[in-house]
């Protein structure tokens, strides 16, 4: 049997990867298995950088595929308005999707000893519920279900009756740690989520990150920066600049209201100091051509290496939804949050915990 292997989606889960592998005693390092899906991220050269590190026993991309990659499935999904019909529908979904996604799968996972899956909510959540092999999951962001408890949202209606039938029955599948082969999702901060559920399990982050030697962290700089001398100018240079706000760009709305939103907010911001933006890994508006005079960092660095740079300090840091907790390189943090995006969408888009 193999030790580990860990299913990651975006660059935030492999850097919690990092911080787990790199928690461990040294001669239990470089014996996972490390696989990146490409559904929903382009991760360029990232696999390469990982490689170059010798943290892991293997790399290994995965061409995991949503259910609109396949049209057999698009009678299954039409909304229907009686409870039995829908329920009898997601069933044959949830059985045909797992075939489906097995065709894709680049590994044998029933070779693990354990395994770890970042937002089981993608197909690879299916594909081990309909296989009955056991996984843990993870929390896909940090605080996220804090922030959106997308079980309870996406299944709101009846959601006693469709988690019996996901973790007893194992008939359809729910996210989160309600698939019944789930053995348990490790979260953040268990205190701060709203609707507790037994197979939570508490591992805070930030004490991950505290435990790290400069040598970690030079190992995780070489994994994430594509260019660090280039990124090391940047910031020695941003010390000109007197006081520094931070904006962090994320994928909402449409391309137009997004451009219109950070618009808005560097306008806002500007007359505190000189603002730097950060843009989200999976964020596709070209900030670089509509903002060409505002200075800017590699959007698959993530937010968190900010942390290692210790000349690196910002007045404030400006988030709208995105977690901030983690970030120790700012004198103030500010999440605008729901009341600001009001302004710009349905609120009924983003405000997803009070309709659960």
């Amino acid at each position: 049997m193999k030790e580990r292997i860990y299913v990651c989606h975006t660059y935030y889960h492999v850097y919690v990867t990092f911080l787990k592998e790199l928690n461990l005693p040294k001669d239990k390092r470089g014996q996972a298995t490390l696989i990146l899906s490409c559904m929903s991220n382009n991760f360029e050269k990232l696999k390469e950088r990982v490689e170059s590190t010798g943290l892991f026993a293997e790399v290994i991309n995965f061409d995991e595929k949503s259910a609109d990659a396949y049209p057999e499935l698009s009678k299954y999904r039409q909304p229907q308005n009686n409870v039995i019909k829908h329920l009898i529908q997601r069933i044959v979904f949830t059985k045909k999707f797992a075939k489906l996604v097995a065709k894709q799968v680049p590994v044998n996972f029933r070779d693990y000893d354990e395994i770890y899956v970042y937002c089981d909510s993608d197909p690879i959540g299916y594909y081990l519920n309909g296989h009955r092999i056991k996984y843990h999951a993870m929390e896909d962001g940090l605080n996220c279900i804090v922030n959106f408890d997308a079980a309870r949202y996406d299944n709101r209606g009846h959601f006693s009756l469709k988690a019996f039938l996901s973790e007893r029955l194992n008939l359809i599948f729910i996210q989160n740690g309600y698939g019944k082969y789930c053995m348990d999702m490790e979260v953040n901060d268990i205190a701060a989520i709203k609707y507790k559920y037994r197979k939570y399990k508490e591992v805070p982050r930030q004490p991950l990150v505290d435990a790290l030697t400069q040598e970690d962290k030079d190992l995780i700089l070489q994994a994430f920066i594509r260019n660090r001398e280039e990124l090391e100018q940047q910031i020695n240079a941003s010390g000109a600049f007197g006081d520094k706000i931070l904006v962090l760009t994320e994928p909402l709305c449409t391309l137009d209201v997004r451009e219109q939103i950070f618009r808005d907010v560097i306008a806002t911001y500007e007359k505190e100091g000189t603002v730097f933006l950060k843009p989200h890994p999976r964020d596709i508006l070209d900030y670089q051509t509509l903002f060409p005079d505002i200075p800017q960092f590699d959007a698959t660095v993530p937010m968190e290496m900010l942390n290692f740079f210790p000349h690196l300090r910002f007045k404030k840091v400006i988030s709208i939804l995105t977690e901030t907790k983690a970030i120790q390189f700012a004198d103030e943090v500010v999440k605008l949050g729901g009341d600001f995006m009001d302004k710009y969408e349905d609120p009924l888009i983003h405000r997803q915990n009070e309709q659960i």
